[in-house]
C-alpha cells in the first residue's frame, strides 16, 4: 500500500505542476471526444482519439491564455482569479466524469442504431489506460515545438520588438515541424508501412490454387506470373463465379468471366504495367466480350468481389475486367501519404486500353466502362480527360465509396440541385450522373439517361466520403436538414473534436459489415450496374433472387 500511495503522490504532484488552463482544455476536449460520431469505436481506438484530443485541448488552453496576455487584456486577480479557476476546474472534471460514465453507453447506442452487437469488453478503464500516455507523449512533442518557437523568437529579439519576434517565431517553428513530419518522419513512415504491406502482398496462400486454364491471368501461359500478381491479384483472378455457376443460377448459356490483373511487381512503371495489361487482354480475348470494365483497385490492390460478381452475373459472364496495382497500402493511408499514385496508374491503364479500343470497329468492340472503389474511384475519375474522349466516349462508370478528395464527386455534390441532400445529391436533369445508397435512388421520375451513365454508390455513414478539413471549424452540410438513414440522431457537431472523430472513423469504416460505412453490399452494386449497363433478360423477380444470392 505504501508503494501505491507513493506512486499516487508522484502522479498527483506531476499533474499539479501543469498549467491549469491547459489541464482544463485537455479535460474538456477529452470528455467531448467520447461522444458518438459516424462509426462505433472500440476502447483502444477511443483511447488514442481521446489522448490526441486531450493533448490538443491542453495546448489550446495554453494558447488562449498566451493570446490573452499577448493582447494585454485584463487578467483577474485575487479571489476572483481563484473563484474562476475553481469553477472552471469543477466544470471540466464534472464533464470528464459524466462522459466517462456515459461513454460505453454512447458507443452501444450507435451500434444498436446501426444494427451491430453491443460492446462486450471493458470500455472506460481501457480508454483511460490508453489515453493518458498518448496525451502525455503528445504533450512532450508540443513542448519541443514550444521550445523551438521560443528559441527562434529569442534570436529575433535582436532585430524586432518582442511581440513581432514571437509572431515570426511561432510560424517558423510550425514550418520546421511540418517539414520534419512530412519529410524525414513521413518518408520513414511510408517506407515502414510499405515494407510491412509488401510482405503481406507477397504472401502466397497455400489453399489458393493457381489457375489451370491457359486463358486465365496467372496461369503458366499468362504474360503475368502467378507470383507477380500480388496477394490481392491472386485472389481476384482465382475467385468470382465460374461459367457453370452462372449457368446454374440463370438457367441460360454463359461464358467464363475474364479477369486480368497486373501486380505492382510485374513491371517498374505504371505505363509498363499498363502495356503488359493490354497485351494480356489481347491474349485472353477481352475485347471480344460484350462489356469491358477498366477497374482501379483500392490502395492495397483489392477489387471488391461484390462489384465484380454482380457485373458478371448480370451479363452472364460476357465480361472482362482489367486492373493494375499501384500500392500496397490501405486506401485511407494512401490517400494521405501517396495520393497521386492511383491517378497516375489509372491514367496509364486507361490510355493504353482506350487507345486500342478506339481503333476497333465501333460495331465489333465491347461497351467500355470504368469502376473504382475508395481511392480507386479517385484514380478512376481522373483517368480520363473529358475532351480526350468527347469524340468517342466511354459508356459509363460505377464509382463506389468516393473519397472526400475526389474532384468530380466534389464538383457534382457542390453543384447539386438545392432540394437534394448533401449525402444523396441530384445533379442537373440526371442524364449524366446519379447517386444512390442503401435504397435504390436511381429511378428518377421524368429523367432520361444520356449516352454516358455515371453512378456514385455511397453511404451517409462513410467517413472516407464525408470527411473534410473544415469539419474542425464548421458544421458539415451532411448534418444540416434531413440526415442519411445510417447517421445517428445522437451525432452532434463539436468544433475541433468532430474533425478528429471522423478522421479516426476512416480506419474502421470497412469493418461494420456490408451496407454500412465503407463496405458496399452486392445488392446495391446490382442496382448500380443495372442502371449503367442495362443487362438484358432480367425481370424484377430475377434481380431480387440475384440480390439474395450474392448477399449471402
Amino acid at each position: 500500500m505504501s508503494v501505491l500511495r507513493a506512486l499516487l503522490r508522484r502522479v498527483l504532484t506531476y499533474f499539479s505542476h501543469m498549467p491549469l488552463s491547459g489541464m482544463i482544455g485537455a479535460g474538456v476536449l477529452f470528455a467531448l471526444s467520447l461522444a458518438p460520431s459516424l462509426i462505433p469505436r472500440n476502447a483502444v481506438v477511443q483511447g488514442i482519439l481521446s489522448g490526441l484530443t486531450a493533448a490538443v485541448g491542453f495546448w489550446l488552453g495554453l494558447a488562449l491564455t498566451w493570446l490573452w496576455t499577448f493582447l494585454g487584456l485584463a487578467v483577474p486577480t485575487g479571489r476572483a482569479r481563484k473563484a474562476i479557476a475553481w469553477a472552471a476546474s469543477a466544470l471540466a472534471l464534472a464533464l470528464v466524469a459524466y462522459s466517462l460514465w456515459r461513454g460505453a453507453e454512447w458507443q452501444d447506442s450507435l451500434r444498436e442504431f446501426l444494427g451491430l452487437e453491443r460492446l462486450e469488453s471493458v470500455f472506460t478503464p481501457i480508454v483511460l489506460l490508453v489515453a493518458v500516455p498518448v496525451a502525455l507523449l503528445l504533450r512532450e512533442i508540443g513542448r519541443v515545438f514550444s521550445w523551438t518557437a521560443t528559441a527562434i523568437s529569442h534570436q529575433l529579439d535582436r532585430i524586432f520588438p518582442r511581440r513581432v519576434s514571437l509572431l515570426i517565431g511561432i510560424p517558423l517553428a510550425a514550418y520546421l515541424l511540418i517539414n520534419l513530419v512530412s519529410g524525414t518522419i513521413g518518408r520513414l513512415t511510408v517506407q515502414s508501412l510499405d515494407a510491412m504491406f509488401l510482405a503481406l502482398d507477397q504472401l502466397i496462400v497455400e489453399d489458393l490454387a493457381r489457375p489451370a486454364e491457359d486463358l486465365a491471368t496467372g496461369s503458366t501461359q499468362s504474360l503475368v506470373s502467378w507470383e507477380n500478381l500480388g496477394r490481392q491479384g491472386r485472389h481476384f483472378v482465382s475467385s468470382g463465379p465460374s461459367r457453370e455457376a452462372i449457368e446454374d443460377f440463370t438457367g441460360s448459356p454463359a461464358k467464363r468471366p475474364i479477369r486480368i490483373y497486373v501486380g505492382l511487381g510485374a513491371a517498374d512503371t505504371p505505363e509498363a504495367r499498363a502495356s503488359l495489361a493490354l497485351e494480356e487482354m489481347k491474349r485472353v480475348g477481352a475485347f471480344d466480350r460484350a462489356v469491358l470494365v477498366i477497374a482501379t483497385p483500392t490502395g492495397t490492390g483489392w477489387i471488391d468481389d461484390a462489384a465484380a460478381d454482380a457485373l458478371e452475373y448480370l451479363h452472364r459472364g460476357d465480361t472482362a475486367i482489367v486492373t493494375q496495382q499501384y500500392s500496397y497500402l490501405t486506401s485511407y493511408v494512401s490517400l494521405f501519404l501517396e495520393p497521386g499514385y492511383s491517378q497516375a496508374s489509372a491514367r496509364a491503364l486507361f490510355a493504353a486500353v482506350y487507345g486500342y479500343w478506339t481503333r476497333l470497329p465501333a460495331d465489333a468492340r465491347p461497351r467500355l466502362y470504368l469502376h473504382g472503389l475508395s481511392l480507386g474511384s479517385s484514380g478512376s475519375e481522373q483517368s480520363m480527360n473529358l475532351y480526350m474522349v468527347l469524340g468517342d466516349p466511354i459508356h459509363g462508370a460505377v464509382w463506389s465509396g468516393p473519397t472526400f478528395a475526389n474532384p468530380n464527386w466534389s464538383m457534382f455534390t457542390q453543384g447539386r440541385n438545392p432540394e437534394s441532400p448533401y449525402w444523396l445529391p441530384r445533379y442537373g436533369d440526371g442524364s449524366l450522373v446519379r447517386f444512390t445508397n442503401q435504397k435504390n435512388a436511381l429511378d428518377i421520375p421524368g429523367a432520361q439517361w444520356g449516352p454516358v451513365r455515371i453512378v456514385y454508390l455511397q453511404y451517409a455513414s462513410d467517413p472516407i466520403t464525408f470527411f473534410s478539413s473544415d469539419l474542425f471549424f464548421r458544421k458539415p452540410s451532411w448534418l444540416v436538414g434531413t440526415r442519411g438513414p445510417d447517421v445517428s440522431p445522437d451525432l452532434d457537431w463539436i468544433p475541433i473534436v468532430t474533425g478528429f472523430q471522423v478522421a479516426f472513423d476512416m480506419a474502421g469504416a470497412s469493418g461494420l459489415g456490408p451496407g454500412l460505412g465503407h463496405l458496399f453490399a452486392a445488392s446495391h452494386y446490382i442496382d448500380a450496374w443495372i442502371a449503367v449497363t442495362e443487362p438484358a433478360g432480367w425481370t424484377a423477380a430475377d434481380v431480387a433472387r440475384l440480390k439474395a444470392h450474392l448477399n449471402k
